[in-house]
């Protein structure tokens, strides 16, 4: 009788999948720049990610009333929301991959009742701050115990499941990535949490944007090179 999947092969099933997914498959013969932005999804995915929220922060903006100190909530969470749904209407035509389209839309749309229940434009971002939250830690927690997240996802993709642990060159590179991608949603919070108190909308939500794909982009690349210098074949 085959054992049942250890719970460090179903956690590296999944992310290496999801990773696949992504574009993010080291066992491809594919150039670094061709991986960075079909992990951002190409045109389509940086506009399904970018313009829910510059709509946002733009109509929110323009309409700021200094007597109430809010802006028109309701048609800027309403243009939001209304862009992702077409976004998602176009992949479901299009019949292209619409999980991407569907999640951001579910996610834009909660946020916006949220911020709505509780006529706040800054409740708006609360879920990108539980995400960012919730990455963080599981990668920062996984790093710390040895058993990266990073390192679970390519020892799937890579047909080696866990047998990394036994390299410390891999440990150690794996534990650096699992490190850095929890200082960068680290940094999201420590950045942008002080002006969701403070209430400042604009300058939330541009800083949200200017530390989403901007950084995100880079991060992967690394991601990308420090992990094909792992398996390339003068490391093996």
């Amino acid at each position: 009788m085959t054992p049942p999947p250890s719970a460090s092969a179903l956690v590296g099933a999944a992310l290496g999948e999801a990773a696949k997914r992504a574009g993010l498959d080291p066992a491809e013969d594919a150039p670094t720049g061709h991986v960075v932005w079909r992990a951002m999804g190409g045109w389509r995915g940086i506009l399904e990610s970018v313009l829910p929220s510059l709509v946002f922060v733009v109509v929110f903006t323009v309409t700021y009333d200094r007597t109430t100190q809010t802006g028109n909530l309701w048609l800027s969470l309403g243009l939001s929301v209304g862009l992702a749904a077409v976004f998602t209407i176009i992949r479901l035509v299009t019949k292209s991959p619409p999980a991407a389209a569907i999640g951001g839309l579910v996610a834009t749309a909660g946020a916006a009742a949220l911020a709505l229940f509780t006529g706040r434009g800054q409740d708006n971002f609360v879920f990108g701050f539980v995400t960012n939250a919730v990455y963080g830690t599981a990668l920062l927690v996984s790093a710390l115990i040895g058993w990266s997240l990073i390192g679970l996802a390519v020892g799937f993709l890579m047909s080696e499941g866990t047998r990394w642990r036994a390299d410390k060159r891999k440990r150690r590179v794996f534990f650096w990535l699992a490190i850095s991608w929890a200082g960068l949603f680290a940094f999201r919070l420590a950045v942008q949490l002080p002006l969701y108190f403070s209430g400042d909308v604009t300058a939330l939500g541009t800083l949200k944007l200017i530390m989403g794909l901007p950084l995100f982009a880079p991060l992967v690349a690394v991601t990308w090179l420090a992990v094909r210098a792992l398996y390339s074949p003068s490391a093996r």
